[in-house]
C-alpha cells in the first residue's frame, strides 16, 4: 500500500518558480568515468548519429570494419556540423559543406581541392562497445586504466528483451546515483515497510551495494535480494533475484549539460521456465509500476537542490560513504 502520493497537489511544481539554487553545485558536471551514450542497435551500419551529451554536439558512426567512433560534430574547416546531413563513405564521414572527409580516428584523410590533405582532426573519447552499448571515456588519460566488465544477462536467452527508458533531470548525475544508497526513500517511493539495510563494499573506480527489496505488488508478497554493482559514475548494474521474479536493470546516468542529466534503464526480466509466458504480462505490469515510480524521483530531482552537509538520520548512512568512494572521480 502507497503511504504517500506526490500527484495529489493542488499547485503543480511545473508552474513554480524555479530556485536559482537547483541548478549549483560544487563538484564539476562531468566526472571522470565511462558513460553510454547509445545502444548498439541505434548505431548502425552506414549511418551518421547526431548526439549531445557532456555539453558537447556529437556524431557517431561506425566504421570500414564496423568499430564505433564517437567524434565531436563540427567540421574543423569551416565549422559544420557533421550530423546535419554528413554521410558515410568507405568507413569514414563526409562533411556535407565541402566534402571534407574524416576517419574514426578523427584525422582528416580526404580534402577536395587541398593539394595537401590538412593536419587537423575531430576531436573525440575512447571507444568500447558490448552488452548492446556503445561506451565512451570521458578523462584525462587518453587510455583508461579500469574497464566496465560485459554484463552477460544482455547476451542470454534467459533474459527478455529489455524495457528501454530514459528520462532527463535538471540534477547532477552524482545525485542520480546517491539514489541507490537513500536508505529512506525506498519507503516513501518504493513502498517498502521499512528503510532499506544494505552492505557497501568498494575497490577503486568499483562500488557494491547489496540489500533487500520487500513489497507488495498486485496481490503478491516480493522479497528479493539485490546487489548494485558501480563501475565508475556512468554505469550501474541492479540485479534483483526472487522465486517469481528476477531483474537486472543497467542504469545508465550521462550529463547532458551543465543543468541537465540523463538517466537511460534497461530492464532485463528472467521468470521461471514454468511461467514464461506470463514474461509480457510481467513486463506490463512492470512497466505501470516501476517506470511511474521513477518519474515520481525525476519530478523530485527537478526541483531538489543540493545539500552539501545533509542532516541525515542516524540510520542513514549511505549517502556519506557513496559522495567518498564518488570523489575519486573528480580532479584532486
Amino acid at each position: 500500500m502507497r503511504l504517500w502520493r506526490r500527484h495529489d497537489k493542488a499547485t503543480p511544481l511545473d508552474s513554480l518558480p524555479r530556485d536559482p539554487r537547483a541548478d549549483e553545485y560544487p563538484m564539476p558536471v562531468v566526472p571522470y568515468g565511462w558513460y553510454a551514450v547509445l545502444r548498439s542497435a541505434e548505431l548502425r551500419p552506414g549511418k551518421v548519429v547526431s548526439l549531445h551529451y557532456f555539453g558537447r554536439a556529437l556524431i557517431a558512426f561506425r566504421g570500414a570494419d564496423g568499430q564505433a567512433a564517437v567524434r565531436d560534430a563540427h567540421c574543423p574547416h569551416y565549422g559544420a556540423h557533421l550530423g546535419a546531413g554528413g554521410k558515410v563513405v568507405d568507413g569514414t564521414v563526409e562533411c556535407p559543406f565541402h566534402g571534407w572527409k574524416f576517419g574514426t580516428d578523427g584525422r582528416c584523410v580526404a580534402a577536395p581541392f587541398a593539394a595537401r590533405t590538412p593536419k587537423v582532426s575531430l576531436g573525440g573519447f575512447p571507444v568500447r562497445e558490448h552488452s548492446g552499448l556503445v561506451l565512451v571515456y570521458v578523462g584525462p588519460d587518453e587510455q583508461p586504466s579500469w574497464e566496465v566488465p560485459e554484463v552477460p544477462e544482455t547476451r542470454s536467452r534467459d533474459f527478455s528483451t529489455p524495457i528501454d527508458d530514459v528520462c532527463r533531470a535538471r540534477i547532477h548525475i552524482q545525485e542520480m546515483r546517491e539514489n541507490i544508497v537513500d536508505e529512506s526513500h525506498f519507503h516513501f517511493i518504493h513502498g517498502q515497510p521499512e528503510p532499506a539495510v544494505q552492505d557497501w563494499r568498494q575497490d577503486g573506480p568499483y562500488a557494491e551495494a547489496r540489500g533487500r527489496i520487500a513489497r507488495r505488488v498486485l496481490g503478491w508478497d516480493i522479497d528479493n535480494s539485490f546487489d548494485a554493482f558501480m563501475y565508475g559514475p556512468g554505469v550501474m548494474v541492479v540485479r534483483s533475484h526472487g522465486p517469481l521474479l528476477s531483474v537486472t536493470a543497467i542504469a545508465l546516468t550521462t550529463p547532458v549539460d551543465d543543468t541537465t542529466s540523463e538517466l537511460r534503464t534497461l530492464f532485463y526480466l528472467r521468470t521461471p521456465p514454468q511461467l514464461r509466458f506470463l514474461t509480457p504480462l510481467f513486463k506490463l505490469v512492470f512497466r505501470r509500476e516501476a517506470l511511474s515510480e521513477v518519474r515520481e524521483e525525476v519530478e523530485i530531482w527537478d526541483h531538489k537542490i543540493h545539500q552539501a552537509r545533509p542532516v541525515l538520520l542516524p540510520h542513514e548512512k549511505g549517502i556519506r560513504v557513496l559522495r567518498r568512494w564518488y570523489a575519486q572521480f573528480y580532479p584532486s
